[in-house]
């Protein structure tokens, strides 16, 4: 017995004592650097593997005790992190949801997969590669990475659904893929023809008998498990589902990740989703962190050295031709053409599936082993870049967002209507205030989502910075009744106040402060008013009272109206201006007529 659980650098132990390292250095350096962890894991994955330290251990033994010699064991540990990540996106989503995504699912999933993949095995047959061999490397550098891609976007913006649906038709066709490339391998035609019939029916068997036992006896086990009042049942009879129904799929021929991803959404039915999400949310992240050390330790730095220059001009070229398929295959669908950019953008890169396809392609000999490798390494600089894809990604969305709306708003520019910079709470708010009593408006934010969202709440609202040098004026700001401020970022608030004042000394300028001082300094830089929200919040609070207690609403309203008065009297002088620069109600009634 103490044989067995004795430490060596080559056992399990030792191999934790460096994933654990790993995860207690990686998550906090990378978070107050303010990088994604996702990048760090690999770099760790590719010190301590085989490629990186574990090339010096002859030379200095005491490397052993922070390398991992053998990847192969970590395998295991790194598929049940994918396990687990489609789990929390069955959890996070529904059969009525996943049903109102299948357009996009098997529309735009199906387009991109299929085109992509075409394009990319098209370019290999004319560099030479053999037909059957190029098909397979297309299939494969045309997925896109579940794991890495969903917890960045997420699953409910507009990004995160365009990614959801195109990852949820890859997930779903990567096992007719890899029948599909065992017909293609020599003399395997007929067998693997038998093969695909039959996992499709005991796939489609399974499938219905999960959904049925699911839907009957999972509240059932939940419920006994929260009556017990103990967080390690309700912990175990979690996982207990996610391993049972993964190995059901996969006895069949299907993936694991299907029975994951159904044991998800069956769950997220019940009224424990949210509990059980949580007890496994720590196990995911683990997991998947070390699925990425493992993509780390396949990159053979040597190798990459020696083909540096084919490498990173096959990794650009797979993601251009998959960010452009993939932007245009969601823009056929019907979404906004800033949304399918960064999206297409984010797609970009091959897949953690790349590898179990190329894993399959070399075993039906349709690819060389060194073929396989080099492309290995090209997966694993795609998964590398993931973060700073979605980064460019984000920005490259909103430019043509921003060229998109510019262009609508254009020709409305000379306008006399008010312009609100912000769609957040309050400037949605005011928006709506000025509809209800029909004055002209334009709101405006950098933020697709704020933009999104009023405008499906009815509102004029468009993509523009206005931080950007031109962009008021371009919006017809010199013919403005008022430009009011709702965004929440003092710095830049006092900037464009003091840069519109200073073009427009007539303009009037309302903005939103974040507290007293900050009123002072908007008044400062120009304001004509600025109204400070602890200030509001505490007249409102003081107005709710008073009437609560009694007092008659028409001396509450003055008295409320005189305190309001006497701050900004105070404000002013806080901002050192020796009167309110406020424009004169003729000069008003000019701009609105």
């Amino acid at each position: 017995m103490a044989g067995a659980l004795e430490f060596s650098p080559s056992s399990p132990l030792g191999d934790a004592l460096v994933i654990l390292g790993a995860a207690g250095i990686v998550i906090p350096l990378f978070a107050r650097l303010r990088i994604s962890p996702i990048i760090g894991f690999i770099m760790v994955g590719l010190l301590v593997g085989p490629y990186g330290l574990g090339r010096l251990v002859f030379d200095h033994p005491w490397l052993q005790y922070v390398t991992i010699s053998d990847p192969e064991r970590l395998k295991p540990f790194a598929e049940f992190g994918i396990i687990l990540l489609l789990f929390e996106i069955g959890l996070e989503l529904s059969f009525n949801r996943l049903w109102a995504l299948r357009r996009q699912v098997f529309g735009g999933g199906a387009l991109e997969l299929l085109l992509a993949g075409s394009l990319i095995a098209f370019a290999l047959t004319l560099m030479g590669q053999p037909l059957t061999g190029a098909l397979a490397l297309g299939l494969a550098l045309a997925m896109s990475s579940t794991a890495l891609v969903l917890p960045i976007t997420g699953t409910s913006s507009p990004v995160g659904k365009a990614a959801l649906s195109t990852l949820l038709f890859e997930d779903i066709a990567l096992v007719p893929i890899i029948f599909l490339l065992g017909a293609l391998a020599p003399h395997a035609a007929d067998a693997a023809s038998d093969g695909v019939i039959q996992t499709l029916l005991y796939g489609g068997l399974t499938i219905v008998a999960l959904m049925g036992f699911g839907r009957f006896l999972l509240p059932r086990l939940f419920a006994q498990a929260a009556r017990t009042k103990s967080p390690e049942l309700f912990l175990a009879a979690s996982l207990l589902v996610v391993i049972v129904a993964s190995l059901a799929t996969g006895a069949v021929g299907l993936s694991p990740i299907m029975g994951a991803l159904l044991a998800g959404l069956l769950i997220a039915e019940t009224e424990y989703h949210g509990e059980v999400e949580a007890f496994t949310r720590p196990f995911k992240g683990l997991a998947l962190g070390i699925f990425l050390l493992t993509v780390g330790m396949s990159i053979d730095l040597r190798v990459v050295a020696e083909n540096l220059t084919a490498i990173l001009l096959a990794t650009l070229g797979v993601m251009v031709v998959k960010a452009l398929v993939t932007a245009m295959a969601l823009r056929a669908l019907g979404l906004r053409a800033g949304t399918a950019t960064e999206a297409g953008i984010l797609l970009a890169s091959p897949s953690e599936t790349t590898l179990i396809v190329l894993t399959a392609a070399t075993s039906a000999a349709l690819i060389q082993p060194e073929t396989a490798q080099f492309w290995q390494i090209v997966t694993a600089l795609g998964l590398t870049v993931t973060p700073l894809l979605a980064w460019l990604g984000r920005r490259v969305g909103r430019e043509v967002d921003h060229g998109a709306q510019m262009r609508k708003v254009d020709d409305d520019n000379g306008t006399a209507r008010a312009i609100i910079i912000g769609c957040g709470r309050v400037g949605r708010l005011v928006a709506d205030m000025l509809e209800t009593h029909g004055k002209p408006y334009l709101a405006i934010d950098s933020d697709t989502d704020q933009v999104r969202m009023a405008q499906q709440n009815g509102l004029n609202a468009h993509f523009a910075d206005a931080a950007r040098t031109g962009t008021l004026t371009r919006l017809g700001a010199e013919h403005a009744t008022a430009v009011i401020l709702t965004m929440d970022e003092p710095v830049g608030a006092q900037q464009i106040v003091r840069k519109l004042r200073g073009l427009y000394p007539d303009l009037p300028i309302i903005a939103r402060a974040r507290d007293v001082s900050h009123a002072a300094e908007l008044y400062r830089a120009g304001a004509s008013h600025a109204v400070p929200e602890t200030l509001e919040s505490s007249l409102q609070l003081s107005e709710a009272v008073l009437v609560d207690l009694g007092v008659p609403m028409g001396p509450v309203i003055a008295s409320i109206h005189e305190k309001r008065d006497e701050f900004r009297a105070r404000l002013m002088k806080e901002g050192e201006l020796d009167e309110m620069p406020q424009l004169k109600s003729s000069t008003l009634r000019d701009r609105a007529s």
